[in-house]
């Protein structure tokens, strides 16, 4: 991992340390109350390799700066009261869009809130913004939703119970108890569907899927794990988020920039010493964007008790960008197999639906 840039808050303090807000900003958030802090904030400048070639930060560099907060408030809040010690888990994250790009250069501040908690996970919203440092602009760059669990430090598949917050308002648990229940049950329907595997093509087409579909291959070091030897799901995340910007970039020839990222579900965890393998292909292509599936199976070559699995897996949206940063039309994806035209009209439902549902927001009806 790249080691953060230093930046110096007034307090004298590194940026790069996460920052409970003080008690009065932290009370005029929407969020729930309790006697730890309900909010945090990390920050860090963007150095040239967290971008690509053209200077857009990497998607996965801005997932994974999410995640690292995300587990930061979430873990503190497990072990806000006495009992058994913990470190939150990363189990799903939700759609996230990238609402605009970043840039070497600027400063990346992600704000991290606990929204809701059930008896064994919690649910932290986080937003990201950018600074240019030298003119002062501030813009909202990225929106996310996490869910985390609590795993015992003594023992790695206990889950531990997690403290209660307190809500200002008796609406703000009802609705989280709403999206509570509909990620549980997305989880399960989407870990159910999750058995295939992407396979190499023999002499490939271009704009078809077996041109542009690719893998990488990475063992698991320690710096890469929580303390219970577990790989960090942001470190998943940026691997994923790499395979994906290889794929459309395979694809479309262009500067590419992550534009959405699905839900990523994390199915099972990964130890130190395994070896994963994360394989991406293109499912659909619209005008002017690309939805490519990426999956990640781990494999304990060390352990021949277990077998692979899948872990992990999400659908990431990318668009093509000129030089001066406008959209590109994007080569039509060209799909050969009875399952290859199967998920692509799946994907195309995606589009539409998303499609859909950003109409209706800018265009609410009367």
């Amino acid at each position: 991992m790249a080691r953060p840039g230093l930046i110096h808050s007034p307090r004298g303090l590194p940026d790069t340390c996460a920052l409970p807000k003080p008690p009065a900003a932290a009370a005029s958030m929407s969020g729930p109350t309790g006697e730890t802090p309900s909010a945090i904030q990390i920050c860090r400048i963007m150095r040239p390799d967290d971008a690509n070639v053209a200077g857009n930060v990497h998607g996965g560099t801005i997932l994974k700066m999410i995640e690292e907060a995300g587990v930061i408030i979430s873990t503190r809040h497990c072990n806000s009261q006495n009992g058994e010690r913990c470190v939150a888990v990363l189990a799903r994250v939700e759609r996230t869009d990238f609402l605009s790009p970043m840039c070497i250069g600027e400063v990346a501040h992600v704000s991290a809130e606990i929204t809701y908690t059930s008896k064994h996970s919690v649910e932290v919203q986080v937003h990201v913004m950018s600074e240019n440092i030298l003119t002062g602009t501030k813009k909202l760059t990225n929106k996310a939703t996490l869910w985390y669990v609590p795993l015992s430090l003594k023992n790695v598949d206990k889950v531990l119970e997690v403290p209660p917050v307190v809500y200002s308002r008796q609406e703000q648990e009802e609705e989280g108890r709403r999206r509570y229940e509909a990620q549980k049950l997305e989880r399960m329907e989407t870990k159910w569907r999750n058995g295939d595997i992407v396979q190499p093509g023999l002499n490939p087409e271009p704009n078809t899927v077996s041109y542009s579909q690719s893998s990488l291959i990475h063992l698991v070091g320690p710096s890469d794990c929580t303390l219970h030897g577990f790989v960090h799901g942001g470190v998943t995340m940026k691997l994923m988020d790499e395979v994906a910007g290889i794929v459309a970039a395979r694809h479309c020839k262009t500067n590419i920039v992550t534009a959405s990222v699905d839900a990523i579900n994390f199915h099972d965890k990964i130890r130190k010493g395994y070896v994963i393998t994360i394989s991406g292909r293109m499912t659909f292509t619209s005008n002017k964007s690309m939805e490519i599936e990426v999956l990640v199976d781990a494999d304990p070559v060390v352990d021949n008790t277990q077998p692979r699995y899948r872990a992990a897996s999400a659908f990431f949206t990318y668009v093509s960008l000129s030089q001066e940063g406008r959209s590109l039309p994007v080569p039509q994806l060209v799909p050969e197999t009875e399952d290859e035209k199967k998920r692509f009209e799946e994907g195309k439902g995606r589009y539409l639906q998303m499609k859909a549902k950003r109409q209706g927001q800018v265009d609410p009806q009367p």
